[in-house]
Order: structure tokens, then C-alpha cells, then sequence
């Protein structure tokens, strides 16, 4: 069994992370921004099913500023480097976005490459592989980039891209023998542990409170995060994933209608309050110029960006859950945990 270290413990992914780990046997080193997340994250592993015992530690490590990095990776024989900002709302400046992600990688892989790490699995995005594109019915595959030149790129896409860049570049130049592999997840659903979970739950959430008067028009990859993390725990140890990016896909893009009308299906009453009426593109345009954060979602209307996660079934046997019950798991955690209003 392996000493690994998981960036963003407190985070959506780093949490089940860190589950899968510790039920497979693994030691596992966390880092926070702060001691005071400790009892959250243990909460969310109980929530989890897992009694954590002496097998998990924390250390504080802020992805904007060096100290702790040397003592989180000191002893740790892989790295899953998961921790990342992706703010619910708009940053005031791109930067904000920009610096900590691409930085902190690197003081990652910095810490990494000093401690003797064999391979560190970066969490990016396929925020890093499909926008500034013209329209293409090809589902997008690892060999494609994000075009940092098209305009009007979100600050949350054009750190993912630069991040992931920084990374591959510090490998071929200054790696010195440390490994590296890639996951690039489209949106990440499944089961929450807490109210820390990724931001593409958010829209679940605010389908069941009833919080939206339709459905923009707009399409999502969908991967349950268990599969998130599987795919990372794959390509920490097979000789294969390194120097390797893997698109985490579970299959064809939906709708938020389809989205919508799959949870009003499968949840009866509980789902009764989501709405599946499609919102006219000139509507939420009109909506677009009052709400900051829905004037990032304009450019992305009616663009159906397919991916295809071939590269991962084939090189590392990675088999996803469905679309399905990637979002139904999502809605029951959610009124599980009681983080849905109405949902009786």
C-alpha cells in the first residue's frame, strides 16, 4: 500500500477521493487551506461510510503561496493533484483564477519532483480541451486543445488550459523523472458527501428547489465523480497513463431539458417542482445583461460538444456509470443530505 497525497481534501472530488484510497488500503495525506476543514472532511468520509482512523493527516497548503507544499508531498509516493478554484459566481478579475490554478500546479509538481514522487495525476477539465472551436459533429478527443486566442473565453476555461499547459511543460523541462498523467472530466455529478460539491450540481440543486423558470438551452457531459476517481486511481499506478491525458466521459452530452425531464421521471413527487420547459436563447440573453453569471453561458447556447472516453476504456479498462444514474445518484444525495427545498 502506497502514502498519497490528495490536494482540495475538503473539495468534491478530493473528498471521494480520498475515500476510494482509504478503502482500498492506501495512507492518504491530505492538504487544506485551513485546519478548521478537518472535521468537515472527516464528517463527509463518515457521511462516505468510511471510519477514518489513523490512516488519513492533514496538512495546511495554500495553492497562492509555498509554504507546506515540501511537507504535504515529503514521504508520499504519488500524487493526485485535485485541488483547483471554480467559484460559483464571476471573479472580479480573470487572475484570480488564472494565477492559483496555474501556480499552484506547479508548487505541486515542485514539491513532487523534490520528494521523489514516482507520478502525479492532475485534475484538468475538458474546460482544457473543447472551446474556441468552430463547430465539429466529431466527438472532441485528448488530442485537442482549447484555442486560447478565440475571444470571449471564461476565466474558469482559460485556467484549466493554461494550468494543464504549465504542467506538461515543468514535466518535459524540469521534471527530472517525475511522472505525470491527465484526467479531463466534463461536468462531475454523483453522490454528494456535503454541501462541498462540485458547482455542476448546483444545477441539479436548482432544478429541484424549483429556483429556475426553464431550461436554457445548453448541453453537458455527464461523469459521476466515483468514476472521476477511479479514473485517477488508474492512471496513478499503470504504467501506461504516463505522460497521458484521459477524457472522463460516462456518454453523449444532455440537455438540460432532457436533464430536467430525466429527475421530474425518476424522482415522482420529490422531482415535481423541476421544470422542463426550454427557454427561448433570446430570453436568457435578455436575462444574460442583468445577471453576471448568466452572461457567461451565453456563448455557450445551443452548442452540443460531444466527447469521447474510448482512450480511457481502452488503455485503462475504465468502465463509467451511465448518464442516469450519475444524476439520479446526485438528486438523491442531495435530499438525502436535505440540501433541496420542497423535495416532499
Amino acid at each position: 500500500m502506497s502514502i498519497i497525497l490528495v490536494t482540495g481534501g475538503s473539495g468534491f472530488i478530493g473528498s471521494h477521493a480520498i475515500l476510494q484510497l482509504l478503502n482500498a488500503g492506501h495512507t492518504v495525506r491530505t492538504s487544506v487551506r485551513s485546519l478548521k476543514r478537518e472535521s468537515d472532511v472527516r464528517a463527509m468520509l463518515k457521511q462516505g461510510g468510511v471510519e477514518v482512523g489513523q490512516r488519513l493527516s492533514f496538512v495546511v497548503a495554500d495553492l497562492e503561496q509555498d509554504a507546506g507544499w515540501t511537507e504535504a508531498a515529503a514521504g508520499c509516493d504519488y500524487v493526485l493533484h485535485v485541488a483547483s478554484p471554480f467559484p460559483a459566481g464571476v471573479p472580479r478579475h480573470e487572475d484570480e483564477l488564472i494565477v492559483p490554478a496555474r501556480e499552484g500546479a506547479l508548487r505541486v509538481l515542485r514539491a513532487a519532483r523534490d520528494a521523489g514522487v514516482r507520478r502525479v495525476v492532475l485534475t484538468s477539465s475538458f474546460a482544457a480541451i473543447g472551446y474556441g472551436h468552430a463547430p465539429q459533429t466529431t466527438p472532441f478527443d485528448e488530442t485537442h486543445w482549447t484555442n486560447l486566442d478565440s475571444l470571449n473565453l471564461p476565466p474558469y476555461v482559460k485556467s484549466k488550459t493554461l494550468a494543464e499547459r504549465a504542467a506538461w511543460n515543468f514535466i518535459a523541462a524540469e521534471g527530472r523523472g517525475l511522472e505525470l498523467a491527465v484526467i479531463n472530466p466534463v461536468g462531475v455529478f454523483g453522490p454528494a458527501l456535503g454541501p462541498d460539491y462540485s458547482t455542476s450540481i448546483l444545477l441539479i440543486q436548482r432544478l429541484m428547489d424549483g429556483a429556475m423558470p426553464g431550461c436554457p438551452q445548453l448541453y453537458f457531459g455527464i461523469v459521476d465523480v466515483r468514476d472521476v476517481v477511479d479514473l485517477h486511481i488508474r492512471a496513478m499506478t499503470d504504467p501506461a497513463a504516463s505522460g497521458e491525458r484521459f477524457l472522463a466521459v460516462a456518454g453523449n452530452n444532455m440537455s438540460v431539458a432532457e436533464i430536467a425531464r430525466l429527475l421530474r421521471q425518476r424522482l415522482g413527487a420529490a422531482g415535481r417542482k423541476v421544470p422542463v420547459r426550454e427557454l427561448p436563447n433570446w430570453l436568457v440573453r435578455v436575462v444574460a445583461l442583468l445577471d453576471p453569471m448568466a452572461k457567461q453561458i451565453v456563448p455557450e447556447l445551443g452548442k452540443n460538444k460531444n466527447a469521447s472516453n474510448d482512450k480511457a476504456r481502452r488503455m485503462l479498462g475504465w468502465s463509467p456509470r451511465t448518464n442516469e444514474q450519475a444524476l439520479i445518484a446526485t438528486a438523491e444525495s442531495l435530499m438525502q443530505l436535505g440540501l433541496v427545498k420542497n423535495s416532499t
